[in-house]
């Protein structure tokens, strides 16, 4: 199967070490009218040392699930990943109701939200001629930076909807944004249900700062994948909770999980400050820090190579992979002596 990436289709074979949600750059919604861009060429040199880096520590491929409104720059992915050499998939996709979703979309129905993402998968982002390889929702906000309480709103469930219309349609995968402390897993998968969608093309993101085993259960009794995506984000929750939650789930047979980051390389727009103190306490959030601290972490806990190797190249292929049509998938069988 051919996975679109920002210099053409690769092979789900070629997808290699992947790195589930990263950013090259993000901009606020709204931050195209102000003067002020990033630096592309210095900005650009910047990014392509860090993927250079990850490519030297064995990363292939990176998914950068970054929003239709949120900045996405589908020439700057290209020339990042023509410059560095690492496979870079982007995304078609609406963001949340608090940081996202722009009037236009939110008047629209969901055929129609729909139809913009099998367009942008099928034909091209805008003019660029460069194809998404996958779909992003959001649901919920951002801890620290939105105000808690908020649920699952309407237009959320629609921008849902028109994903799971497109997943069916072009046998895209789906990956979704969860705040780690209200997360709205079960209500994604809920609605993908009443849509029929293939949950073993369902990412529930950010599960990693919940640290619920009932929630990580039920996600992954149901046939989704989890990410355990924000490693290095300190402010959110701790690595150690974080591998804490990682090993439990292992040692009980499940491993329908990915890795990542959701690092941010780079502001479109001017930096508007509003996740400094995320960063200040967060040192090691950058795409190297699973490669050079995390994994030898694990190792040392015992977890076998294999085992790495699933959650980070075979788990990427098998969730890229997945035949059309609805399916769930039964955990993993419970481990055998080493991980």
């Amino acid at each position: 199967m051919a996975i679109n990436s920002v210099l053409g289709p690769i092979d789900v074979s070629d997808l290699g070490t992947t790195l589930i949600h990263e950013h090259l750059g993000i901009g606020w919604n709204g931050w195209e009218m102000d003067y002020k861009d990033f630096d592309r060429k210095k900005d650009g040199a910047r990014v392509t040392k860090r993927l250079k880096e990850i490519r030297e520590l064995g990363i292939k491929s990176i998914v950068d699930p970054c929003p239709m409104e949120l900045g996405r720059d589908p020439v700057f992915a290209a020339e990042m990943s023509d410059a560095s050499g690492v496979q870079v998939v982007v995304a078609t996709g609406l963001y949340n109701d608090a940081l996202g979703i722009p009037l236009h979309f939110r008047y629209m129905d969901v055929d129609g939200i729909a139809e913009v993402y099998v367009k942008e998968i099928e034909d091209g982002i805008g003019k660029t001629g460069i194809k998404a390889g996958i779909i992003k929702t959001a649901c919920g906000g951002i801890h620290g930076v939105t105000p808690p309480g908020g649920g699952i709103k309407d237009v959320e469930i629609k921008c849902l909807r028109a994903a799971a219309r497109a997943s069916k349609a072009t046998g895209t995968p789906i990956l979704c944004h969860n705040d780690e402390f209200e997360p709205m897993g079960r209500e994604t998968l809920d609605v993908f249900d009443e849509e029929k969608v293939d949950f073993n093309k369902v990412l529930i993101g950010h599960a990693c700062g919940v640290g619920d085993m009932r929630y990580y259960f039920e996600m992954l009794d149901r046939g989704a994948w989890i990410g355990f995506d924000r490693f290095g984000i300190e402010a959110i929750a701790s690595d150690k909770m974080r591998l804490a939650s990682l090993m439990g789930l292992l040692a009980v047979g499940y491993d329908r999980i990915m890795l990542s980051h959701d690092s941010v390389e780079c502001w479109r727009g001017r930096d508007t400050g509003i996740l400094d103190s995320m960063i200040a306490a967060s040192p090691n959030w950058n795409m190297a820090h699973i490669s050079r601290n995390i994994l030898p972490q694990m190792r040392k806990m015992g977890v076998s190579q294999a085992t790495i190797d699933k959650l980070m190249i075979d788990n990427p292929r098998s969730y890229f992979d997945a035949p059309k049509g609805k399916a769930k998938a039964k955990p993993a069988a419970k481990a055998k002596g080493k991980r």
